[in-house]
């Protein structure tokens, strides 16, 4: 199939999965991938528990399938015959340097403790490791390897004792050799997973990821002239926390593509505008579509002056090995602020608007006649003159439409901040009521608190008096007792009045 024209009739913005009538590799995810030539390069990647250690290409002009045969370079101790293969792998990277495809760390057999580089030349083809020296990062998994001119910056993974990582390591491409890089300010969470890209060539983005039990959607930047981790503000929609997601930037655009929880598979793809750090939804997959898995690859393809995204593998419940493509909107990139505010854009837009226009304003005839050149014969000065005005006219129109936008915009986050302001004065006064409300429930509380403690006393005391009042009932009762029989016994022997009545006889 010619991919041609069935490229240039899709659709901007929506993911397609591309027709191959033909065999197709095996369906995996955590592979690495790579666009060279309108090619993409599959290698290894993971499929029921087992590394695979295949390197698959995909012609994005006939869209067909075909596998690598790699010839194996002979080392210092053993010739090629008695190497094994490729070595099976998954949750390594790979990056394009030239004509070869370097592999970075991974999920290797048999790991001698330090990431290994091996590397792929696609004229031979030959396969072969590269000897690198310097600090050599351990051997890790799920880490993050991008390019920066002859750099590759590495962050972040899990080792293979399962111990998340939040280091950083620069691999000089040139020397091939490892520096470990020393950051300030507080760096991301241990994570692997994540995903990181470039922006104007000093700033490292790093996106999303996981630790063992917590999944992020944080974005933390790397200035790597400074070296100091920032935690910016980031405005637009909201994004989901994910991990096995891809990344793939396109000037200050960067896609990013799948990713889950574990749970569910995330359905977006999004939009980081890097220059003013906007979040955007830029489209959606349904339920359970392949798109919307952990583990899958997403490379830019440039193919007839037109820029692709080409994603494969995946696993959502299900591995796959379909191939999607996307054609995204061409966007204006030219002279990209970096990370740059709204306030920011508009103050600036306000001053280059201002001053453009004053210069315009202070341009008279004179001047204009000056810039032309000695008219000939069949020059016309005045229509060159007035065209001229006319241009300037314009010009003028635009840059007052462009400087009463970014008025605009300044008076509405004037009038936000304002808001803001007013609003937190009227929290600032309600928390005041709240904490003197408190402070006079606590006075209240000890009072309270007093009282009670005097009324156990008291009923401390009257129980004590209580006691000693039923002693004194009983000794009471005991008394009226005994002057009952007292007087029982006067009574039976007739007392003194029997005594009395005796004499008288």
């Amino acid at each position: 199939m010619d991919s041609n024209n069935w490229l240039k009739d899709l659709t901007h913005e929506e993911w397609v999965a591309v027709p191959i009538s033909d065999s197709r590799p095996s369906a995996r995810y955590k592979q690495a991938a790579a666009v060279v030539d309108d090619k993409l390069y599959i290698s290894g990647g993971s499929r029921n528990g087992r590394n695979l250690s295949d390197v698959q290409v995909f012609d994005l002009r006939n869209m067909t399938w075909s596998n690598l045969k790699l010839n194996l370079t002979a080392d210092k101790d053993n010739d090629s015959k008695s190497r094994e293969a490729l070595p099976a792998t998954s949750g390594h990277n790979m990056i394009r340097w030239g004509k070869k495809l370097l592999l970075l760390g991974g999920n290797l057999k048999d790991s001698s403790g330090k990431l290994m580089v091996h590397y792929i030349d696609l004229e031979t083809p030959l396969y072969g490791v590269i000897e690198t020296s310097g600090s050599v990062p351990l051997a890790r998994v799920g880490q993050s390897a991008t390019l920066v001119g002859s750099r590759v910056i590495l962050f972040g993974g899990e080792d293979m004792s399962r111990k998340l990582l939040n280091d950083v390591h620069v691999l000089d491409l040139e020397s091939m050799t490892w520096d470990v890089i020393k950051t300030t300010q507080t760096p991301p969470a241990p994570r692997y997973d994540h995903a990181a890209a470039i922006h104007g060539d000093r700033y490292l983005l790093v996106f999303g990821g996981c630790s063992h039990s917590v999944f992020f959607n944080d974005l933390h930047i790397l200035d790597l002239e400074t070296m100091e981790w920032s935690l910016p503000q980031i405005q637009g929609d909201l994004v989901s926390p994910r991990a096995g997601h891809a990344g793939v930037t396109i000037n200050d655009r960067w896609f990013i593509v799948g990713g889950g929880d574990n749970r569910s598979g995330c359905l977006e793809t999004l939009e980081l505008n890097m220059s003013k750090l906007v979040w955007s939804v830029l489209t959606a997959v349904k339920p359970r579509n392949p798109l919307a898995s952990e583990g899958l690859t997403v490379c830019p393809a440039m193919i007839d002056g037109d820029m692709y995204l080409v994603a494969f593998g995946g696993y959502n419940g299900k591995y796959s090995n379909e191939v999607f493509v996307m054609r995204p909107k061409p966007r204006d990139s030219s002279h990209p602020k970096i990370f740059q505010s709204p306030a920011a854009a508009a103050a600036a837009a306000s001053v280059t608007a201002a001053y453009a226009l004053s210069k315009a304003e202070n341009l008279d005839f004179k001047q204009l006649d000056d810039i032309n050149v000695k008219p000939t014969e069949n020059d016309h000065p005045r229509e060159d003159v007035t065209v001229k005005i006319e241009s300037f006219e314009k010009e003028k129109q635009v840059l007052e439409l462009s400087l009463a936008e970014a008025k605009a915009e300044n008076s509405k986050l004037r009038g936000e901040i304002d808001e803001a302001n007013n609003t937190h004065a009227e929290l600032s006064k309600e928390l005041q009521s709240v904490q003197g409300q408190l402070v006079a429930e606590r006075s209240r509380c000890f009072t309270l608190e007093a009282k009670i403690a005097e009324l156990q006393k008291v009923v401390e005391s009257t129980q004590s008096v209580e006691d000693e009042v039923q002693a004194l009932r009983r000794q009471k009762s005991a008394l009226d007792q005994e002057m009952e029989l007292s007087s029982a016994r006067r009574q039976s022997s007739g007392g003194v009045w029997q005594w009395i009545g005796g004499g008288e006889k």
